[in-house]
């Protein structure tokens, strides 16, 4: 017996910035139903995921929590882990950046770039990013602004070691012109070209030494390895390779036959990734799927819009199958999909109550009925069978091409609409007339045989995508055949029908997730205040900030969303209850003064970390306490 040609899949590690979202989610599904389909056509899968836990980002995150780095990216994993899992993914490995072989594989990998010339000491001048942690060039901003997410960046000049991407281009285009399906969709290759390969590579920045989360170079202990290195890496770390002697299974595996990853990353994976590998001498891998982003109605998820929908309320809320079949249906190959809880519920409705479920229930329930649970194969067949069985045919040879190419939603499409030929088929049989004559006994008994092998065949194109399900309707009809033809059995013999997907009533479930999500504003308790002491006054840090940015908060008619320059290089984002009082246009510009070390808080969807002085000054006037002139920063004491 031949050895089973292997697969080796990843998706990008999450950042462990905050609990993943709906979005974030979506890579490790589409990972684990293209994992699912290639086991089902005999390969040797090996599935990676795993969390980034290194960066500024989350050294500031943990400062304002009061915990460690290392205690709050434990933390964030784990809830990564837990979201991945209640989404019924079946990953191989789960690895993390801080785990001990990859962080001195790490070191290795940027000591020996080091010394063969590939990474070389300087000086970074330029713009920042801290909510992307990426440098850019001013050219490279788009209206002045981070060219990935829009937000503001700051100028930045550190210390750094640059890895020479100059050095590997020419080599970058030629293996481009060498493997044109190197990047899916080839509009991401495009845009590659483009934007970035034509205008010349600028030398990437590897190491930070202005902060101190992160992985140590070991012979410059000033600096930490910055990001690309690091996390990109994990994709040969997290099988064994080392430097020197590289693992069974590494040699196995690697080249990786698929990455999967947001289109937002498309850059670093197919323009730093492979130089990196180059500079070590290993081949690239073979293929980079850069997928769409789910957006909520026309926007990007993110918490500061309060609009974050999460995966694992919604696979406890309607089942793990339900977010999957949304996510793998509604995200088309090319063009970013969207979500929102009405748009799930009806989906659910549609195509998994009324068309698959329906379609199970009544089928099985009529073999039950009509024939004591058992059909055979028939010997004659009607027109309308031959149509039937050529539409079940065909769906089977079009799943196949467009799974094969990663068209996940043009595939669900085509599943559901032999689910829908097949409740037609129902229809113009009317099988519950046939059983009124004993003379029709042979054909109803045709017609029942005909509808449970599609309903098979429905079940196996379905299990890479609805696993629990597809292994419940196979269940029902008591077999474990995966084979995706028609006619494969001689007859079934089914159990009692269990329902799949029980109708929603929109409005009352709509109404209850909002009484579940809704953000309670905390209780505004009197109480009495005591004196306190000069030690308790000094536990409050006050400083001066000026207001960069303000915007009302959706849902939140007292609140107004303040984004503060306090003299660090990052960004402070504040909720204040004074929208009654002042417009957005009053306070952009002017210097407030902020409690910096207050506890962070969720308030209708953002994350408010500080709290600005106001007078109240009676009658319904509050008033903000402005201390223009004074630099950003300054101590108030």
């Amino acid at each position: 017996m031949s050895e089973k040609k292997k697969f080796y899949i990843t998706t990008a590690i999450a950042y462990t910035s905050r609990k993943p979202h709906i979005g974030n989610a979506y890579d490790i599904v589409l990972a684990d139903m293209i994992a699912r389909y290639k086991k089902m056509q005999g390969y040797d899968v090996f599935l990676m995921t795993g969390s980034d836990e290194h960066g500024q980002k989350i050294e500031e995150y943990a400062k304002n929590s009061g915990v460690t780095p290392k205690e709050y990216v434990d933390k964030v994993s784990s809830e990564i882990k837990a979201v991945w899992d209640s989404l019924d993914t079946s990953y191989d490995k789960f690895i993390r950046t801080t785990d001990d072989y990859h962080e001195k594989t790490i070191q290795r990998i940027f000591k020996k770039l080091y010394e063969q010339g590939d990474i070389y000491k300087g000086t970074y001048n330029g713009k920042y990013c801290v909510p992307c942690e990426s440098f850019f060039t001013a050219s490279q901003l788009v209206d002045g602004k981070c060219p990935d997410c829009g937000r503001e960046v700051i100028d930045a000049k550190e210390e750094a070691y640059f890895l020479k991407l100059s050095k590997y281009q020419e080599r970058l285009e030629k293996f481009y012109e060498e493997n044109p399906d190197f990047i899916q969709p080839a509009s991401r290759r495009n845009e590659m070209i483009n934007n970035f390969i034509k205008p010349g590579l600028a030398d990437l920045c590897v190491s930070r030494s202005t902060f101190k989360w992160g992985i140590p170079v070991d012979f410059d202990p000033d600096h930490v390895v910055y990001v690309w290195i690091d996390a990109l890496s994990n994709y040969i770390t997290g099988v064994g390779f080392d430097c020197q002697n590289n693992s069974e299974q590494f040699n196995k595996l690697w080249p990786a036959d698929l990455h999967v990853i947001g289109k937002d990353i498309v850059r670093f994976h197919t323009i730093y990734w492979p130089i990196i590998l180059m500079a070590l001498g290993l081949p690239l891998p073979k293929q980079v799927l850069g997928h769409p982003w789910v957006l909520v109605g026309e926007d990007k998820m993110s918490k500061s819009k309060g609009n974050v929908i999460y995966a694992d309320y919604l696979s406890k809320k309607f089942s793990a199958d339900a977010v999957r079949y949304y996510l793998l249906s509604e995200i088309p190959f090319t063009q970013d999909g969207t979500i929102t809880y009405e748009s799930f519920i009806t989906k659910f409705n549609s195509d998994l109550a009324n068309t698959l479920g329906n379609l199970v229930n009544r089928s099985i329930a009529m073999t039950n009925k009509y024939f004591d649970g058992t059909v055979t194969k028939p010997t004659e067949l009607n027109e309308l069978d031959k149509d039937l069985i050529e539409c079940c045919n065909d769906s089977i040879k079009k799943y196949n091409e467009l799974m094969n190419i990663y068209h996940n939603a043009e595939a669900c499409d085509k599943i559901i609409t032999l689910a829908k030929r097949c409740n037609k088929y129902i229809d113009e049989t009317a099988p519950w007339l046939l059983a009124k004559d004993e003379a029709n006994k042979e054909r109803l008994n045709a017609v029942l045989y005909n509808l449970l092998e599609c309903i098979r065949n429905i079940a196996v194109m379905f299990t890479p995508i609805m696993p629990s399900s597809s292994a419940s309707i196979l269940k029902q009809l008591c077999t474990d055949n995966s084979s995706m033809s028609f006619g494969v059995l001689d007859s079934y013999t089914v159990t009692a029908p269990t329902p799949l997907f029980a109708r929603i009533d929109t409005e009352k479930m709509l109404k209850e997730i909002e009484e579940e999500t809704a953000v309670k504003e905390p209780a505004q308790n009197v109480v009495t205040l005591n004196q306190i002491s000069i030690d308790d006054f000094a536990k409050i840090e006050l400083k001066t900030a000026k207001i960069v940015d303000c915007e009302p908060i959706k849902k939140a008619k007292k609140l107004l969303k303040l984004t503060l320059n306090d003299g660090t290089n990052t960004p402070r984002i504040v909720a204040s209850g004074i929208a009654k009082w002042y417009k957005p246009e009053d306070l952009i510009g002017k210097t407030v003064i902020v409690v910096s070390n207050l506890k962070p808080a969720v308030l209708c969807g953002v994350e408010s970390n500080g709290m600005i002085l106001a007078a109240d000054c009676g009658n319904d006037d509050v008033r903000v306490i402005f201390a223009d002139g004074i630099p950003e920063g300054s101590k108030v004491r």
